[in-house]
């Protein structure tokens, strides 16, 4: 059972996530001081600098922690599908729909995200590359399994794959929030899941197998 004082350091530091990921979003990385954070997360400076090292500290674990979030959605998502008895590509489908609830609930932290993918300058940049690792592999498990049970083609390049369908839901979901607001996440994962399927071309059927 988890003391008061624990959860007391839970409360407040995710308070300094959501600061520092808002913060970050709207005026970037370097523009955004210790001070800032503090003040908007409702604490005192030395509380950040209690809870993390350092402004880099602090980014680098809410990366961490929030790609592992994003992650375990995925991988809920995939095993729920198939343990109603869904194929593989019904797996991958839910995925895109778990990646798309995610980061409507926490869109700046993807904006962030895919932001910071292109810097190569960072101290964090190790950490960047493992977390995106993590996301990564859960969709190339399921790539795998659907090449193994003959739902996908043998010659498919199963890490630039996950990367494509990662990427697609990321950058799409962005795209949703920031300029077709209007738009229901069930409109969006239905065009997403048309691509998925192989349903782009014409004609409204999926391709033969």
């Amino acid at each position: 059972m988890e003391s008061s004082g624990t959860t007391r350091r839970q409360a407040t530091r995710q308070k300094l996530y959501e600061a520092a990921v808002t913060l970050i979003a709207e005026q970037g990385f370097s523009a955004t001081t210790v001070d800032e954070i503090a003040d908007r997360a409702g604490v005192a400076k030395g509380t950040v600098y209690y809870n993390f090292a350092s402004k880099n500290v602090l980014y680098e674990e809410l990366l961490r922690d929030g790609i592992d979030l994003l992650a375990d959605s995925l991988r809920q998502a995939a095993d729920s599908a198939t343990a109603r008895g869904g194929t593989r590509i019904d797996a991958l489908d839910a995925m895109i729909r778990a990646g798309l609830d995610f980061i409507a609930c926490s869109p700046a932290l993807i904006q962030l995200y895919v932001a910071e993918l292109w810097r190569t300058n960072r101290t964090w940049r190790a950490t960047l590359t493992s977390v995106r690792g993590r996301a990564q592999s859960v969709v190339e498990a399921v790539l795998r399994e659907a090449v193994e049970a003959g739902e996908l083609s043998g010659e498919l390049d199963i890490p630039l794959t996950a990367s494509a369908l990662l990427g697609m839901v990321l950058v799409a979901a962005l795209d949703w929030q920031s300029f077709q607001p209007d738009r229901s996440v069930e409109e969006v994962h239905a065009a997403l899941s048309r691509l998925l399927q192989g349903r782009v071309g014409g004609g409204g059927q999926a391709p033969p197998a």
